[in-house]
């Protein structure tokens, strides 16, 4: 099996091309696989795995009669039950409560666009949900909130900075003179991005990582070249000139595909674990990565990367032997 690099973003396109297949025929019984395919937009490959993955879909519980049934008339498919999926939907207390506190939490991130729609969607779950949504749950941003606030003040105010920033792939705490570009909100972190007189290039700067700055007097004077990059895709972007690591994993830490950019994704020869290959920034990294996985993992490649483990984990077990006083 070989996925694309952004599987996450593949499996979430295919959960919502299966939650839309159940009312689409249920509107249209009988309808020709080739046909249901032009509509939606997949080929008939793709719709007739996606037909395979609804037929085991239900009800938690997945008894014989909880579960999506349909009828197959040659190439034509008609949704005989559709496991109560075309009912509107119903919050259970904790449900409607999980999504009033992942709403306050994005109205209260720093940066966070369309607050607006936040806030509508926040005001329509709360009146659905009634007294349920009314628990006492107060929901604040952590005190990392104010130093994003100062850190976008020192931006605005146009001066260069001299900061104290942890970076945690090379587990290291560095000193640096920056030119501030902006603050910029990505996966829910806030970021510095600034042009870095050290490394010559723009960087981006966690902020919960900056350890302390001081704002020089003199202005900030990021080159031309200093232009904000794209985030859309995320802050990792994986290229050719970044190290190229192979894993073999087991069925229990299979979520790494989900969580990290992967280059391919291949079924082993057992038929059980998978061969993940993924570029990462640098080997130290995968190394603190791998250790703090489970047993289910293991490095295949490069050769570098296998002895650095072998001997971080030999030094660890080397601790354990010292007998007590």
């Amino acid at each position: 099996m070989t996925t694309a690099p952004s599987a996450s973003r593949a499996s979430a396109d295919r959960l919502g091309r299966v939650l839309n297949l159940v009312p689409y025929l249920l509107a249209r019984p009988g309808i020709a696989i080739v046909e249901a395919a032009a509509d939606l937009g997949v080929t008939e490959k793709q719709l007739r795995e996606d037909l395979e993955l609804l037929w085991v879909c239900g009800l938690p519980g997945y008894g014989p009669g909880d579960l999506i049934d349909m009828a197959f008339d040659g190439d034509n498919v008609t949704i005989t039950y559709d496991a109560g999926i075309g009912k509107p939907l119903r919050l259970t207390p904790d449900e409607a409560l999980a999504l009033v506190v992942a709403l306050r939490m994005l109205a209260e991130t720093p940066g966070m666009g369309n607050r607006d729609a936040i806030e509508r969607a926040l005001a329509k779950i709360e009146s659905a949900a009634g007294a349920d949504a009314d628990a006492p749950v107060a929901v604040r941003m952590s005190g990392n909130s104010k130093k994003v606030d100062r850190v976008r003040g020192a931006v605005e105010r146009g001066k260069a900075l001299q900061i104290t920033y942890y970076t945690a792939s090379r587990d290291e705490t560095t000193e640096r003179v920056v030119d501030p570009i902006r603050v910029v909100m990505v996966g829910g972190y806030a970021y510095l991005e600034a042009w870095c007189r050290r490394a010559e290039a723009t960087r981006l700067f966690r902020v919960d990582r900056i350890d302390g700055w001081t704002e020089l007097s003199e202005p900030a004077a990021p080159p031309a070249e200093a232009r904000p990059a794209d985030f859309s895709e995320g802050v990792f972007r994986p290229g050719a000139e970044l190290p190229l690591i192979t894993l073999r994993v087991g069925r229990s830490e299979r979520w790494i595909t989900e969580y990290y950019p992967c280059e391919s994704v291949e079924r082993g020869a057992s038929g059980e674990d998978w061969l993940v290959t993924m570029r990462v920034t640098d080997l130290d990294w995968a190394r603190r990565l791998i250790l703090g996985l489970g047993p289910e993992v293991t490095v295949v490649s490069p050769p570098e990367l296998i002895a650095g483990i072998r001997e971080q984990a030999a030094a660890a077990l080397a601790a354990y032997s010292v007998p007590s006083p």
